[in-house]
């Protein structure tokens, strides 16, 4: 399956709600270019606040982790599947989006969470970028996707 999959997660707390924290937070990219693998791989990227937002990036070959996403091939097209995170507020309901990617096509989506814990409140903002096919250039999330989905929320 020659899908390529970059994950681009930033984590924090109150202390980056406002001020200098959050314009280091708001900073943060959206994408990165990709290392050199052959798909299927998944290109994750975290950033955190305790690390001051600097990225720590991850390479894992094969395909993506169905709690993250589903994809399958079908009548040449990938089928993708988002899949919010469980634990996180405010909980998604409804079906599922279901986008279908042609080669050469990107997708990306942009979702945030609340979590409660023992320190209190904790917030993360992911963003999935997808491309179906073989050959793409390292900069291919750099540029405006073909698809876009954002189920952001207001977490405050």
């Amino acid at each position: 399956m020659d899908v390529t999959i970059q994950l681009v997660r930033v984590s924090w707390t109150k202390a980056s709600r406002g001020g200098p924290g959050a314009a280091r937070r708001n900073a943060c990219p959206e994408a990165f270019p990709l290392p050199s693998v052959d798909p299927p791989f998944v290109h994750t990227v975290h950033m955190r606040e305790e690390h001051d937002f600097a990225p720590h990036e991850t390479v894992t070959e094969g395909p993506p982790h169905r709690d993250l996403v589903h994809v399958r091939e079908h009548d040449g097209l990938l089928h993708v599947e988002l899949r919010p995170c469980p634990f996180g507020n405010p909980w998604r309901q409804g079906p599922r989006k279901n986008i279908r990617l042609a080669p050469g096509e990107t997708l990306r989506w942009k979702i945030n969470y609340r979590f409660s814990g023992n320190y209190g409140w904790s917030y993360r903002q992911d963003t999935l970028n997808i491309a179906y096919g073989h050959a793409f250039p390292p900069n291919i999330f750099l540029t405006p996707p073909t698809h876009a989905t954002d189920e952001r929320a207001h977490l405050f």
